[in-house]
């Protein structure tokens, strides 16, 4: 059975699994359920879709706490330390608690071969019992039917907005998408959605039909004056209906679970949920703006948001992956900015695309530097905010040179043009 004497060899023993490994199925999350032996002993709120998942899972944990309820979120990628995937009460677990987590889960899944996201999947499970929380919101990685997360029964689920992402796993067209997704939910749990294209919401209502789910558009549980005069931390129309979800999802879960809880105190909760690099905003030479945008309908929300706040930057960093269908995404990301946009390099990310080819897709604008750093470098005399977008893969870079914005530190007023 694998043993770990530290953080340190737990997270080189992960890492050769393989971050990118993915065997579409749900077997080995069963036999580990099966080894486990109980039910956990907390209700699980299930988040699952394209875009907005953080967001809303971030809100919605935020509600829940604000109430006066212990609370796990579990959520990823992780910027710069694995530790951030598995939050209790707002805090992420000491490195002694993860060895001990991690030799925990080792020991109960000895003989299951669990893949990356399976074993991290499986470790918040025991944190969140060890923890005592009440409570478990649950990021969905990628997909519904054979997510990892899909195995432990939620009393909850929702979903976001549903898009053309990872296509080359769940399917080619939004319906194939969907339907993927729509497997997350369960007969006896409530389940509620964002407003979603007509092919999306087809398919999570023709799901529940077939098993007898209750599924309600989070509209109409929340409708706009139940959001209105919500001040938020996250910035976007796009966020006000994460917002908007995440108060159905209270709802849901109060009915469900036999709670009460104060509005008030929710609506502060959401209010004031933080996620780093959804149109955060950061001060210095160049001011930047992060966001996580990286599929065609986030951007389009990106568009939006900026247009909105009258932000217009004056340069772009982007970077995306290979499977990302940079034919949609290019004129979307090309009508960001009237500047330069400069493609740095993403070292020790295989799924990324080479900054030379990146750039040459992206055109005449566009340029290849070595990295995140030497592109916040050139565009340091720029007056304007500079927008770093196109993968989280990204983000982490620009976080691993300014930790400090991983926790909100220094935020600024919504950036100006000049």
């Amino acid at each position: 059975m694998q043993r770990f004497a530290d953080f340190a060899g737990f997270q080189a023993w992960l890492d050769g699994l393989g971050l990118f490994r993915m065997e579409l199925s749900l077997g080995r999350m069963r036999a580990f359920r099966e080894a486990l032996g109980r039910r956990p002993s907390f209700a699980v709120a299930h988040v699952v879709g394209t875009n907005g998942k953080g967001s809303t899972c971030a809100m919605l944990a935020g509600a829940l706490r604000a109430s006066g309820l212990k609370v796990g979120l579990y959520s990823s990628p992780h910027f710069l330390s694995l530790r951030e995937r598995v939050v209790v009460d707002g805090r992420t677990l000491p490195e002694s608690d993860w060895r001990d987590l991690a030799n925990e889960t080792a020991r109960i899944a000895a003989g299951i071969d669990l893949t990356y996201f399976e074993f991290l999947t499986a470790l918040g499970i025991l944190a969140f019992e060890r923890a005592g929380v009440a409570v478990a919101v649950m990021e969905a990685g990628l997909g519904g039917r054979f997510d990892a997360t899909n195995v432990f029964d939620p009393a909850l689920t929702l979903f976001t907005p549903i898009g053309l992402d990872h296509m080359g796993v769940l399917g080619s067209t939004l319906a194939d998408i969907a339907r993927d997704k729509a497997d997350a939910m369960r007969a006896d749990a409530p389940a509620a959605a964002a407003d979603q294209p007509p092919e999306a919401w087809a398919e999570l209502a023709a799901r529940a039909r077939e098993i007898g789910a209750r599924l309600v558009r989070a509209r109409d549980l929340v409708p706009d004056a139940g959001i209105e005069g919500l001040s938020l931390t996250l910035a976007g129309a796009h966020q006000r209906e994460n917002a908007r979800l995440a108060l159905a999802g209270v709802g849901l879960l109060a009915e469900r679970l036999g709670l009460r809880f104060d509005p008030a105190a929710c609506r502060q909760g959401i209010g004031s949920a933080f996620v780093p690099g959804r149109m955060q905003f950061a001060p210095g030479r160049p001011g930047l703006i992060l966001d996580g945008a990286h599929n065609e309908p986030a951007l389009v929300a990106l568009r939006a948001a900026l247009a909105g706040l009258g932000i217009r930057p004056a340069g772009l960093v982007f970077d995306c992956l290979r499977d990302k269908d940079i034919g949609r995404m290019l004129p979307h990301v090309l009508a960001l900015t009237d500047g330069l946009v400069l493609v740095p390099e993403l070292p020790g990310v295989e799924r990324a695309w080479p900054a030379n080819a990146l750039a040459a897709r992206l055109g005449a604008r566009a340029r290849p530097v070595a990295d995140a750093a030497e592109a916040l470098r050139e565009f340091a005399g720029l007056d304007g905010p500079v927008l770093v977008c196109g993968s989280l893969y990204l983000l982490a870079e620009v976080f691993r040179l300014r930790p400090e914005l991983l926790e909100g530190e220094g935020e600024p007023e919504t950036p100006q043009n000049t």
